[in-house]
């Protein structure tokens, strides 16, 4: 999508602006289809900083994601967002998601062509 849809984007701001990770969304982008809950930049910043500083061998990239790194600056108060921000969330692939357990997975907004109120998850019933 070359122009974001405008609805989802308000739902971006909304999820940005209640510091809420509550969302769950479905989204369709080049390759992948992606589900799961939406966190606001700064909490999924500060979430995957934890991840990366609990490597022994990544810890030193932590530093981009903090307020302290070149990408840890908060969000402009009242500009529109640029991207999701998936926690718990998996990349569907067939029968199963991957990974099992949810990923961190920032996403484009211009790059969503499709998108779906839910978390979509598999049954074999």
């Amino acid at each position: 999508m070359s122009h974001p849809d405008d609805l989802l984007v308000d739902i971006a701001a909304l999820v940005e602006s209640e510091q809420s990770s509550q969302m769950s969304l479905t989204v369709v982008v080049p390759g992948a289809v992606i589900t799961g809950r939406l966190a606001p930049e700064t909490m999924w910043k500060e979430r995957v900083a934890e991840v990366l500083r609990d490597s022994e061998k990544l810890g030193f990239f932590s530093a981009v994601f903090t307020a302290s790194g070149r990408g840890g600056e908060p969000p402009r108060s009242g500009a529109r967002p640029t991207h999701l921000h998936f926690h718990v969330a998996r990349i569907l692939q067939g029968s199963f998601g991957i990974p099992d357990t949810g990923g961190m997975y920032r996403v484009a907004l211009a790059d969503v062509s499709a998108w779906t109120i839910g978390d979509i998850g598999y049954s074999d019933q």
